[in-house]
């Protein structure tokens, strides 16, 4: 297996994807950004769903977590050694959250009929694990889109606010959050 093994949460399995695991992650995140976000597959943001491989599976600073139930993958969250960009966001943000020191957690999805099951909770904490473990991190970075049902308090669960974006119209709407890295 890996470092991070693997948490049962009910009859979930919370673990890091394999290759195995990219059809059926990539299902969730397309499903997401299709049914979800009603804006579809756009390869300028989204080229780590197509190319899983580069992305994650051979980037060992970059993860790739799913849970699964009866080996289907229904939720999933990546790290990746990326910080935002500017434009869309703010120019400050992308000076204090730099690519290569700044872990962003990405794709925080669960399938609707698995949600409220603290899928992405666990996720989340097996994202920041996998960043105390992983050399050269020195921030745990995110941002959101705060329409989406249950997203903003989500975050504000586990994260510390540092930018709300819907209060910037040169930029990005997305609110913005850190979260400490853990001490493992």
């Amino acid at each position: 297996m890996n470092q991070l093994g693997e948490r049962q949460i009910g009859r979930y399995v919370v673990r890091e994807a394999t290759r195995a695991d990219a059809a059926g992650a990539r299902s969730v995140m397309l499903d997401t950004f299709y049914q979800e976000f009603g804006h579809g597959y756009d390869p300028r943001w989204h080229d780590d769903v197509v190319d899983m491989d580069t992305a994650y599976f051979d980037n060992p600073r970059q993860a790739l977590l799913v849970a699964a139930l009866d080996d289907e993958v229904v939720a999933t969250t990546s790290v990746r050694a990326d910080g935002p960009q500017s434009p869309p966001h703010a120019p400050w943000l992308a000076e204090r959250y730099p690519s290569g020191t700044t872990a962003q957690i990405f794709r925080v999805y669960v399938r609707r009929e698995h949600r409220r099951r603290g899928l992405a909770g666990e996720l989340v904490e097996l994202a920041c694990r996998f960043v105390a473990l992983t050399p050269g991190y020195e921030s745990i970075y995110l941002h959101t889109n705060a329409a989406i049902d249950g997203a903003e308090p989500f975050w504000r669960s586990v994260a510390k606010e540092v930018h709300d974006g819907r209060t910037d119209p040169a930029h990005s709407p997305a609110v913005h959050f850190e979260i400490p890295i853990p001490v493992v």
